[in-house]
């Protein structure tokens, strides 16, 4: 603990942060993997709840700041850029 009554405050703070924090990142990353396994099986099975879903909570992680805003973007774009190499290689494949 802290040496001042401030920094003590500073701690239970950054706890309750941190344990907020992980829990957006957790789920944020499960629907990542959700989305990159469907993505690698069936690009065309991947619909527009699942789109909307996993961009709103890029979003909110965005705005709580548990992630950069420009890390959001990259991320986004890297996702997003994979579905649509799978779906024009499907559609290849057809």
């Amino acid at each position: 603990m802290g040496n001042s009554k401030s920094a003590d405050k500073r701690y239970r703070q950054s706890e309750k942060n941190r344990i907020r924090n992980k829990s957006v990142r957790s789920r944020l990353r499960t629907q990542i993997k959700k989305i990159r396994a469907l993505t690698e099986s069936d690009p065309v099975s991947v619909d527009e709840k699942n789109i909307s879903l996993v961009n709103s909570l890029f979003d909110k992680a965005s705005q709580k700041n548990v992630l950069h805003k420009n890390t959001v973007a990259r991320l986004k774009s890297r996702l997003w850029r994979a579905l649509s190499n799978a779906l024009a290689s499907a559609k290849n494949n057809q």
